[in-house]
């Protein structure tokens, strides 16, 4: 109780800090005025004041570091509850920043960049640099190596009491790494001891999230066998009828959500496989193309049980919530809570 009232109080004063320094370098370039109050009441952090030109303006608002794809689905929600909403954050990227805006979601920035509608006015200022990214203290557990036993531990959570040659086995990694790992995910705070022996996964769901954003950016570019397009036109539309070689290819991304909810229609395929390119190429009909519309990754994970040559529905949750769509990040939330969420709260 007393670490959790610590990291709650760490983690508003950093909120604070964001606020604070969004709003002098707002009020440096526009004379605009803002101010904020903490809200315990609400599931936001806050509300914020604008007055511009004199008049008085209200948002409710939520404070963050960044926004990243996997994290927009429950923006979106909030946003349509706590209307108008403002995000405030010390940095987002571009695509998101689109996307707010195509939702009148409004934002502003630590450095000086804002966008919100308000009567008879819209503020969009786009001009400045993001901030310099702070370099994170590296940790082995994220690793490309670590990623890929994560998410092994992420399936299959008994994995973690296991020796470590056994883990090291499983996942199919050098024995060498598993000691850095494991003592990277204590040092972090998501391996509690229970024992002298045994470890718990700790704060679970926010252990996905961030393996979700390493994964996207750290080993899945390093998975990509290529992108390519079919011979035939009408084997894009007609995917389902195509026979993939059992236990070495499977359907992740859209098509895996389809197949798991008949909810999303792909506009692009993903594949996961141990097949070689040649063979792919050979069973598919497909051509390379740099632009194509199938996307082939090497597979990563080792057994897990799949169905219909589907990847984990884990893998299927996060590559779509890692993308800027939001039928994508809608069909997402369905595979979690119909098959994800009793085992990652």
């Amino acid at each position: 109780m007393f670490t959790l009232r610590v990291q709650t109080i760490l983690m508003n004063m950093k909120e604070i800090g964001i606020v604070e320094r969004a709003l002098e370098k707002l009020n440096q370039d526009t004379k605009i005025t803002g101010k904020w109050n903490d809200n315990a009441e609400k599931d936001i952090d806050g509300t914020i004041e604008l007055v511009v030109d004199g008049q008085r303006h209200v948002f409710n608002a939520e404070v963050v570091t960044e926004l990243r794809n996997h994290q927009m689905q429950n923006i979106v929600k909030k946003a349509a509850q706590y209307n108008p909403f403002m995000i405030i954050a010390k940095n987002l990227f571009p695509k998101i920043k689109e996307e707010l805006r195509q939702m009148n979601i409004a934002y502003i920035e630590v450095n000086g960049n804002i966008y919100a509608k308000v009567p008879e006015m819209m503020i969009w200022i786009e001009t400045h640099k993001p901030l310099k990214q702070e370099v994170e203290k590296t940790n082995r557990a994220f690793t490309k190596t670590g990623l890929k036993v994560i998410f092994q531990f992420l399936l299959d959570e008994l994995l973690v009491n296991r020796p470590y040659r056994e883990i090291a086995n499983t996942t199919v990694v050098g024995l060498g790494n598993i000691n850095y790992i494991i003592h990277g995910l204590r040092d972090m705070g998501f391996l509690i001891d229970l024992n002298k022996n045994e470890y718990k996964i700790n704060n679970k769901r926010e252990l996905l999230d961030k393996w979700m954003v390493a994964y996207a950016e750290k080993l899945k570019p390093a998975l990509l066998i290529g992108r390519f397009r079919f011979l035939r036109d009408e084997d894009f539309f007609n995917w389902k009828r195509l026979e993939l070689d059992n236990n070495k290819t499977w359907w992740g991304g859209e098509p895996a959500g389809d197949l798991l909810t008949n909810y999303l229609k792909p506009t692009e395929l993903t594949l996961y496989t141990i097949q070689t390119r040649t063979e792919l190429i050979k069973m598919l009909r497909l051509i390379p193309d740099e632009k194509g519309n199938v996307k082939i990754f090497k597979k990563f994970w080792q057994n897990a049980e799949v169905k219909d040559n589907i990847t984990p529905p884990l893998l299927v949750y996060a590559d779509l919530l890692n993308t800027n769509d939001s039928r994508c990040r809608e069909t997402a939330d369905r595979i979690y809570k119909e098959l994800l969420v009793d085992e990652y709260k």
